[in-house]
């Protein structure tokens, strides 16, 4: 597949697109979408990557994302029972038995354009957008969103309510990542490019976005992102959510505080039992 075709064919478009006449356009548009969905869907097209153990984001990937938008046309799109009222160049994703993904009855959906990779398990209701990247043997339980251009690794245990949020716009920011082997607990939610680092814990309720100060209890550092890196939660760490005092007069007067993940500790043996998935479900 001719990726750096089809990225240099995005590039060009999107340059020109206020302009939205399809004839005015050097490449045939249709074509182009459909060899960057079938990208998407393979994951041989990835809104990030990782190079030398960083992770770099494909900025061309979002272009793509929002041409499709751009061009589409709203229509009403009939899927059983259901109707659904969307452009026509963004639908559902196609999946078949091959592709060994287990998706349980009771109105999941997952947007065409996104990786799911095989052994993935889909509990009812969740969703996934365009543009997502969910590595193979990962579970996305009820009620949990994986937002557009998220990035996830193997392994991934995404429990309950837990939101991992999506961005598009503006076109340079960067995407969530939860590297292998994370767990996200229940209603904890990763929002505005933070980095989940491998084999790390992120207790339920735990609420990172960019902004966010994490304090280390370990090694008494404060982590947090800045203009140059993202807020980056390190290997193994084990997060879960406390509270830093409110140093104000008036803020002591009341005896208030603000919530604040701590890392209590880093993953050990006791810790890995704990968390451990059943090969069984899979």
């Amino acid at each position: 597949m001719e990726v750096d075709k089809i990225k240099e064919n995005i590039e060009k478009t999107f340059d020109i697109w206020p302009n939205n006449s399809l004839s005015n356009f050097p490449v045939n548009i249709q074509e182009l979408f459909n060899k960057f969905l079938f990208g998407l869907n393979t994951g041989i097209i990835r809104a990030a990557e990782k190079m030398d153990d960083k992770w770099i984001t494909n900025l061309w990937v979002k272009k793509g994302i929002l041409l499709l938008f751009r061009f589409g046309t709203l229509i009403e799109i009939k899927n059983n029972n259901f109707t659904f009222f969307e452009k026509n160049t963004i639908g559902l994703k196609k999946i078949t038995l091959n592709d060994e993904v287990r998706i349980v009855p009771g109105g999941s959906f997952i947007r065409d354009g996104s990786f799911i990779g095989k052994g993935v398990i889909c509990m009812s209701p969740m969703y996934v957008n365009i543009g997502a990247y969910i590595d193979n043997s990962s579970l996305i339980d009820s009620n949990a969103l994986v937002g557009t251009c998220a990035q996830i690794g193997k392994n991934v245990h995404i429990s309950a309510g837990t939101q991992i949020g999506g961005v598009l716009e503006p076109i340079g920011a960067n995407p969530v990542i939860v590297e292998d082997n994370v767990l996200l607990g229940g209603s904890s939610g990763i929002y505005e490019g933070v980095i989940i680092k491998q084999n790390a814990v992120i207790s339920s309720g735990v609420i990172l976005n960019s902004s966010t100060k994490v304090y280390d209890l370990v090694y008494n550092e404060i982590i947090e992102s800045n203009e140059n890196n993202p807020l980056i939660i390190p290997e193994n760490a084990v997060v879960v959510q406390g509270t830093r005092g409110i140093k104000s007069e008036w803020g002591i007067a009341n005896n208030l505080s603000i919530s604040t993940p701590l890392i209590i500790k880093y993953r050990d043996n006791k810790t890995n039992y704990k968390i451990k998935l059943e090969k069984e479900i899979r």
